[in-house]
């Protein structure tokens, strides 16, 4: 193996992942390195602060943790590749006897629709040893697809902490519920904090994949409730296939009829039900529609996910739901539309009306929806084009990062990025510059290289180093 060709995760490994949302590993760098890295750390948190988004520019040698193979392969196995850096990110320094609150990470105040699919993924690196006393990431297992809290404080016995030597990192799915734990050594205890996005839909396995069909994990940490439907149409879609569930059962009404009143009852048991509907066809299709139009916010969202993997079946049903006056339901019933990619690729002309909507909500699930379809693309690109001009920064941010996952073919909408580069927004003018990077054209490179150079710094100058040497 070359020294920089991506470690692939394995199967057991991406097994693990699919169902715990959350993989402890480590790269192999010198003890020396890690000093280095630490002893750079304290001196810019002692004199500077928490240098925020600015931290891999500041401690320059933290690149080398991102371009690791184990970190990289890691990346890719789960979010595919060319997989892309988040332009936020945090150090966070804990030196806490008191545990942090268990939660999960926000959209910046995007009130979005949380992915089942790993779409989204955080990379936790840890440059100091981090025995459990020291107050290391806490993680709990399989709760990476609960909207609500479904464990008590007291059920802390499933907990994964990312303790372990220096160089240790979680790699954990976006939406997991996590906390610090109690720091009772008192010690500097550092967590850099990075976030990733999928920029490709999977065509194939992009780990190194072995076994075609799904099995459980033997490392199976689940304080709650197993989900084998859901697991193994997750890794039936991270194997390139759409609506694998669809029609695998049959269509019995009793079932149906059962299934059905489970959707507004005990979140993880609501999630399997919805999944079980998935597969029972047109029948199936129909009771999940009916809980979609449901005002009971729950069952409406929990069908929704059902609805996603329903395959084109569910289709028209979704889309005669974009018309509902009640914002919830027409945002998730954006949301399985996209999840459905271009089996729903009869949405879109609705997509793009929505985009007027004077709901904010319903705007930026239209243009992340938008960047999962390929079908009609000249109005796509057009359409996404025009959001970065929208009067809400996280439409703005979402237009470009869907501009992103179509690449080279939103080339179209290179001057609306060229002005995004001076949005108030500093995401929106970050991911403006990914953008026109995916897209890769000459005019695009250009661009983005000048942006670069006229916002570019340096990295050793700070308040007691101003000019010299």
């Amino acid at each position: 193996m070359q020294e920089n060709t991506p470690l692939l995760l394995t199967d057991e490994q991406m097994r693990e992942f699919i169902t715990n949302g959350c993989l402890i590993l480590k790269t192999d760098f010198s003890s020396e390195f890690h000093s280095n890295l630490l002893e750079q750390l304290n001196t810019v948190y002692a004199e500077e602060g928490n240098p925020g988004n600015n931290l891999l520019p500041r401690i320059r040698e933290l690149q080398k943790v991102f371009d690791h193979p184990v970190v990289t392969g890691a990346l890719t196995s789960v979010l595919g590749q060319n997989y892309m850096m988040h332009a936020h990110r945090h150090g966070h320094f804990n030196a806490s006897a008191t545990a942090g609150g268990w939660h999960k990470d926000s959209y910046w105040g995007y009130d979005r629709m949380r992915n089942h699919h790993p779409n989204w993924a955080m990379i936790m690196y840890f440059p100091q040893d981090t025995p459990v006393e020291l107050g290391p990431t806490g993680v709990m297992p399989g709760t990476q697809n609960y909207q609500t809290r479904t464990f008590e404080s007291s059920e802390q016995e499933g907990e994964v902490l990312a303790s372990g030597e220096a160089g240790t990192f979680a790699l954990i799915h976006y939406d997991i519920w996590h906390r610090s734990t109690p720091n009772v050594l008192g010690e500097p205890r550092y967590m850099l904090k990075f976030e990733f996005m999928r920029t490709e839909l999977p065509q194939a396995p992009s780990w190194n994949n072995q076994e075609a069909a799904w099995r459980k994990p033997a490392n199976l940490h689940l304080p709650i409730a197993e989900h084998d439907l859901m697991w193994e149409e997750t890794w039936n879609w991270l194997s390139g296939k759409i609506g694998s569930l669809a029609g695998t059962a049959a269509s019995d009404p009793d079932q149906i009829k059962e299934l059905s009143a489970k959707l507004d009852g005990f979140e993880p048991l609501a999630i399997n039900a919805a999944y079980d509907l998935a597969r029972r066809g047109q029948q199936g299709v129909d009771a999940l529609l009916e809980g979609l139009n449901s005002e009971n916010k729950q069952v409406s969202r929990i069908s929704a996910y059902g609805l996603s993997v329903s395959g084109s079946e569910a289709v028209k049903g979704l889309i005669a739901a974009l018309n509902h006056e009640n914002i919830e339901i027409v945002t998730h019933a954006i949301f399985a539309l996209g999840e459905l990619r271009d089996l729903a690729a009869e949405a879109v002309p609705t997509f793009i009306k929505l985009l007027e909507h004077p709901a904010d909500r319903v705007r930026c699930a239209v243009v992340d929806a938008l960047g999962f379809m390929n079908t009609p693309l000249n109005e796509i690109v057009s359409s996404l084009g025009r959001c970065l001009q929208d009067a809400n920064a996280q439409v703005r941010f979402m237009a470009s990062l869907s501009l992103s996952r179509l690449g080279s073919q939103a080339e179209a909408a290179v001057p609306q990025l060229e002005i995004a580069l001076d949005d108030e927004n500093r995401y929106v003018r970050a991911h403006a510059a990914e953008s026109l990077n995916y897209i890769g054209s000459e005019r695009a490179k250009n661009t983005l290289i000048k942006f670069l150079l006229n916002s570019r710094w340096c990295p050793t100058t700070t308040k007691t180093n101003a000019f010299y040497p």
